[in-house]
């Protein structure tokens, strides 16, 4: 094997390496990200609950503005399109969900989603918004929100 060779290949191992510690430092970031925005909604559901907010069952929204689906969740929407739904599980969920006919009968399943710190980030200007600003919204709201 000739010297050049050698020098690709531990090129291409460094390059290798690199790549390996920044796709783990990302993973271990959003891990604390995640865990942040798990306590946020945690707070938020005790709250809710301390204040009686009553829940509500959530439902879908199909794609396209055809109606909703069931789904079998309780919870509330944190968006006043009730895209987004945080249930009294303490899970965060997408309500968006694609049209089914099975749906239509027996509902759409839906599954938790894990929470941002950030809510619509990398959405058109204006429609992002921190989590915790976005729960002291609704919590601000009351039973009042829809």
């Amino acid at each position: 094997m000739s010297d050049e060779t050698r020098r690709g290949e531990a090129w291409r191992d460094q390059r290798r390496e690199a790549f390996e510690a920044h796709a783990a430092a990302l993973a271990r970031r959003k891990a604390a990200e995640t865990d942040r925005a798990r306590a946020i909604i945690a707070d938020f559901v005790a709250r809710m609950s301390a204040r009686s907010v009553p829940a509500h069952p959530l439902r879908a929204r199909v794609a396209g503005g055809r109606g909703t689906y069931r789904t079998g969740l309780t919870g509330w929407y944190v968006r006043r399109n009730h895209a987004l739904g945080v249930g009294v599980d303490g899970e965060f969920y997408i309500l968006d969900v694609p049209p089914s006919l099975r749906a239509r009968f027996f509902g759409a399943d839906v599954e938790p989603s894990d929470p941002p710190l950030v809510v619509g980030e990398g959405a058109r200007d204006g429609e992002s918004i921190p989590l915790d600003e976005l729960l002291e919204q609704r919590l601000a709201a009351g039973a009042d929100f829809d």
